[in-house]
């Protein structure tokens, strides 16, 4: 299996590290199982990044003559289609998708590499376009990155992000109509050629019906349609289909998919740096919710103190025992808006951050309070009996048998003045439904980019989740993920690593 290529600079790790996880993810769609992906996703990328570095080292580049070319992403994925052909040509086509077998031996993949002028217009219009204005649509449009976060990538002005993707919303179209201009076309379909212009112009004009029976019938007059209509969120499936070609949709759908996981919960929870303002508002709104909460958790209790202290008592103790079952569940994980529960991290902690906020005002409490001999109350109890608060080893004991202990093989790929790649391979000794596999760094290293994982970091402490195909392990099977990762010193090995919270062995 291929390595990766090494980055030049810093720079070029930080691209390399936006454009695996695409590849992969479209590698992954063409083959029949993670480690054919990988295989492919490899090959690939080291095809499509000599070729990008062999057209920035053309002599016509530097004399300022445009190149033809795709952004990084869409020629890295055109790089994973060129790859699968080849495999499928060197009898290696067991290792792909069926359906994607019968399509490199149709017409429909030779269009792809066939004569320029009869290729897919989406295809055409994005090479027609500057590299950086193609980038812009392709990251908003594919990608489904957020707009700020494709602002700062491109370098542009947040505030006037929206106007300059419309703007080149505005001349991909204007590329595409020329382009189906040239297109040797039919002479009905070159009757309808000004027709689709105007109608597709204007977000409310009706289709007339011979127009729309002939795009029923004709491929590219309906591509072309949906290269020239801008409103109707067509944009999207037209630029998937037509740069990527078999896949594209189902590509489009995960990319949709990862967008929303790294800007919801899912995402890491180190933010990134030089993040927009958007997210610093959003991290002090829940430091104030927080603060709120764990307030509201000690004004109960000292309500429910005063109120259940008979006068003239000495029965303190008894109600310092009970007001922390009726506050805990103020702050329990249940409440809206705090963040959701993360995969444990060691043996000696578990649950979410707001339960263990609770669980000190909680455990405070019940650790002060002296055994009253006779019957704890029960009619003000906390229905789940768990214990909050608590950091001992045997805390978790109460929550189901633990997974057997695993063997580890950490194993480090490539390496790079600014970063790394590495592999982790576990294999357990009992079935697993689902695994989360945990780890420290010794010399502040930073997990960038994950594959077949997902993943969070905090501190040196690293949480790696499992992907919906690669979660069930049986027993002695192996798992394995692959990232890459940033250093600014050191780079020994990592260690602590556990699988659903059991310590593992070094192999």
């Amino acid at each position: 299996m291929p390595d990766l290529p090494t980055p030049k600079d810093a720079a070029e790790a930080a691209l390399f590290s936006e454009c695996w996880d695409a590849v992969l993810s479209y590698a992954d769609l063409c083959t029949s199982g993670s480690a054919a992906a990988n295989q492919l996703a490899r090959e690939a990328f080291a095809l499509g990044i000599r070729e990008a570095r062999a057209a920035d080292d053309d002599p016509r580049h530097s004399a300022g003559r445009r190149s033809s070319r795709l952004p990084r992403i869409p020629l890295l994925l055109t790089a994973v289609r060129t790859t699968a052909a080849a495999w499928e040509f060197e009898g290696q086509g067991h290792k792909l998708d069926p359906d994607l077998r019968l399509w490199l031996n149709s017409e429909k993949a030779a269009r792809y590499t066939g004569p320029p002028l009869l290729r897919p217009l989406a295809l055409r219009g994005l090479r027609d376009m500057q590299e950086a204005d193609a980038a812009l649509l392709w990251l908003a449009e594919v990608e489904a990155l957020p707009l700020h976060a494709v602002a700062r990538r491109q370098g542009l002005d947040p505030m006037a992000a929206m106007e300059e993707l419309n703007q080149v919303r505005g001349l991909f179209r204007d590329r595409c109509h020329r382009n189906h201009l040239d297109t040797p076309i039919d002479t009905d379909c070159r009757g309808y050629v000004r027709l689709l212009d105007a109608v597709t112009r204007s977000p409310v004009a009706d289709t007339p019906d011979d127009l729309s029976r002939h795009l029923a019938t004709c491929v590219e007059c309906a591509e072309a349609a949906a290269c020239l209509r801008l409103h109707g969120g067509g944009l999207p499936a037209a630029l998937a289909g037509g740069v990527i070609g078999w896949g594209g949709l189902a590509y489009l759908e995960r990319r949709r998919r990862a967008a929303e996981v790294r800007m919801g919960a899912g995402r890491p929870t180190t933010p990134d740096i030089g993040g927009m303002p958007l997210d610093a508002a959003a991290s002090r709104a829940r430091t104030v919710r927080n603060s709120l909460l764990v307030a509201a958790v000690v004004v109960s209790g000292l309500a429910l103190a005063a109120s259940l202290t008979p006068f003239g008592g000495k029965s303190d103790d008894s109600v310092l025992g009970g007001s922390p079952g009726d506050s805990t569940p103020v702050a329990g994980p249940g409440v809206p808006g705090l963040p959701s529960t993360l995969p444990t991290t060691s043996a000696t902690s578990r649950g979410p951050a707001p339960a263990t906020a609770s669980g000190s005002a909680s455990g405070s409490a019940s650790g002060s309070a002296k055994p009253s001999g006779g019957a704890t109350p029960t009619a003000k109890e906390k229905p789940d009996p768990e214990p909050q608060g608590t950091s001992s080893p045997t805390a978790g004991a109460g929550e189901g048998p633990q997974p057997s202990a695993c063997s580890v093989r950490y194993e480090l790929v490539n390496q790079w003045p600014a970063g790394f790649q590495a592999t982790v391979t576990l294999t357990s000794t009992a079935p697993v439904d689902s695994w989360s596999v945990a780890w420290a760094f010794r010399d502040g290293q930073h997990v960038d980019q994950m594959w077949d994982a997902g993943f969070s970091q905090n501190g040196s402490r690293v949480i790696a989740t499992s992907a919906d195909y690669n979660k069930k392990v049986l027993a002695g099977g192996s798992l394995s993920f692959g990232f890459l990762a940033s250093l600014q010193g050191g780079n020994s090995a990592p260690y602590d690593f556990t699988l659903n919270g059991a310590p593992c062995t070094g192999v």
